[in-house]
């Protein structure tokens, strides 16, 4: 049976004896890491009939850099032909269109622009083509002239040259994380949520298992997918892994400014990044950004005054026009960098049984199938030549895709089948989210996904409820309130994120009894 660990009830409800010196958790495979890496790794694993866990610290899914990143699917001319992460990125990128319809993630192939303004820039640019073709892309050429500002209205008049190539999209990172960890849950993966490692159990050359806050997990193998953590990981086993965090800030516009930009437009990159850009999002919001410094702190998720000034800066360079107001958000990400600027993929230097997978900085998402199917051939090799007493078996079981969630902003060309919806549900006629039209059904839906929506950055990402230009002002109480209801707790015991972030303290009514008490008591003076 498949089960999904998020929360101290549940836990211990499973592994009953576990602080008692009673049997572990036992499982064939363990992945660390709730993030789009990790969760492609084990939606790719469970191909295969093999006792697949995977751990991640927070209260979902998608809770580090695959929910802060510029949902981007690069086409592939930027990465060295020499890295890997160039290679992965240009086998992955023809994969998405597959991947998403089955697994309904909104995807969209509008095609990037690295815009130049000077001969130096037109330099660069026919490098970054060659690079390309190098690799095998189609499609890429230089534009310039009419072509190019018939192709971006809005774009700087003193921009004289664009690399163009067709192939590159943009997509939802979460909704991908989220679906991924649905469908391996759907077949048979256990994901067990406010787990994280403590430290690697060995023996001999062999790694045996992990211990985590909740206790001991054996396994016969470990695949590290920990994002900017990977290294601490790593170091338990002695590996010289070391990851700096890159941290990238961003300005998001309201629905309606991504028609501001048809393409994702880029400047020439420097060399530790692509450049403050300028991209439509799927559900036509306008993103900007990121600026990229190094930040010692790898829990820093801040944002910072000049920081995003030098967002605007840069992305006005691209549009001038870009407004200052009807901005809704803004936020931060972390990219995993290791030393090399390439991606880590293989097996542990020091223990039998572990494989790290580190340094997915940018091109990352864009390479994830690629990466999924490379973690998939380490471990079948290392399963053929060790004697764990595991056989690779298919799952002939093994089921694609997804049911669809129905979402509103779906059916906006197609009311009548929303209607149909309506008359079947009636929750799904119930606004909840005025800003981005989400029903009280698509929330119920969400809560109750094989990887339960239990916080309201959960639900979230899941539906949008609160991303809105009211950032959640409006439907934020009743979210609680309908998470409080499914899932049979107190509001009280409702977050916005996991871990100790409680919407709500106290009962209001409770308080005011208890203030009158302490009043009468003379405890409480002119309350």
């Amino acid at each position: 049976m498949n089960y999904i660990v998020d929360g101290k009830k549940q836990w211990i409800q499973h592994c009953s004896g576990l602080n008692r010196g009673g049997h572990k958790v036992n499982t064939d495979v363990l992945i660390i890491g709730g993030g789009v890496v990790g969760t492609a790794i084990a939606r790719e694993l469970s191909h295969y009939k093999l006792n697949i866990v995977l751990v991640e610290k927070k209260a979902d899914v998608a809770c580090g850099t695959s929910k802060a990143n510029s949902g981007i699917i690069h086409a592939g001319y930027n990465a060295d032909t020499a890295t890997l992460k160039g290679w992965l990125n240009v086998k992955s990128n023809p994969l998405f269109d597959d991947i998403c319809e089955k697994l309904n993630v909104p995807f969209k192939r509008i095609g990037s622009l690295v815009v130049g303004f000077n001969k130096n820039d037109l330099k660069i640019i026919k490098e970054k083509e060659y690079n390309g073709k190098s690799m095998g892309l189609e499609g890429t050429k230089i534009i310039k002239g009419k072509t190019l500002f018939k192709m971006e209205p809005a774009l700087n008049k003193k921009a004289r040259y664009a690399l163009y190539a067709p192939t590159a999209g943009i997509i939802s990172p979460y909704e991908l994380t989220i679906a991924f960890a649905d469908n391996a849950v759907i077949n048979g993966v256990k994901i067990m949520l406010n787990t994280e490692l403590r430290d690697l159990i060995q023996e001999g050359a062999y790694l045996k298992g992990v211990k985590t806050n909740r206790g001991i997990i054996k396994a016969r193998v470990v695949i590290n997918a920990a994002g900017v953590f990977a290294d601490e990981i790593a170091k338990m086993a002695k590996d010289k892994i070391k990851i700096r965090a890159r941290k990238g800030e961003y300005f998001l516009y309201d629905k309606g400014y991504g028609d501001l930009a048809n393409h994702i437009l880029f400047p020439v990159p420097a060399d530790n990044s692509k450049g403050i850009l300028v991209t439509p999002t799927v559900h036509n919001n306008l993103l900007i950004g990121p600026n990229s410094y190094y930040s010692d702190d790898k829990k820093d998720l801040s944002t910072s005054r000049n920081g995003l000034k030098e967002v605007l800066k840069g992305a006005r360079r691209l549009l001038p026009k870009l407004p200052a107001d009807n901005i809704i958000t803004s936020f931060s990400g972390l990219r995993a960098t290791a030393e090399s600027e390439d991606f880590i993929i293989g097996y542990s230097e020091n223990i039998k049984g572990l494989i790290n997978v580190a340094g997915i900085q940018s091109p990352g998402l864009s390479s994830v199938p690629a990466i999924a199917k490379k973690v998939k051939e380490l471990l079948i090799d290392y399963i053929q030549r060790e004697p764990l007493g595991l056989s690779i078996e298919e799952n002939n079981d093994f089921q694609e895709g997804l049911s669809e969630y129905p979402h509103y902003y779906n059916y906006k060309d197609k009311k009548n089948e929303w209607e149909k919806l309506v008359e079947k549900n009636r929750d799904y006629g119930e606004v909840i989210c005025r800003c981005e039209s989400v029903s009280k059904g698509e929330i119920i839906d969400a809560i109750h996904r094989p990887v339960k929506a239990r916080t309201v950055d959960a639900i979230k990402r899941r539906t949008r409820a609160g991303m809105g230009r009211c950032q959640g002002g409006f439907c934020g109480p009743r979210v609680v309130e309908l998470i409080a209801s499914e899932l049979n707790i107190s509001p009280l015991e409702v977050s916005k994120k996991g871990n100790s972030s409680n919407i709500l303290v106290v009962k209001s009514k409770g308080l005011i009894k208890n203030l009158e008490k302490d009043e009468k008591k003379g405890q409480v003076k002119g309350a």
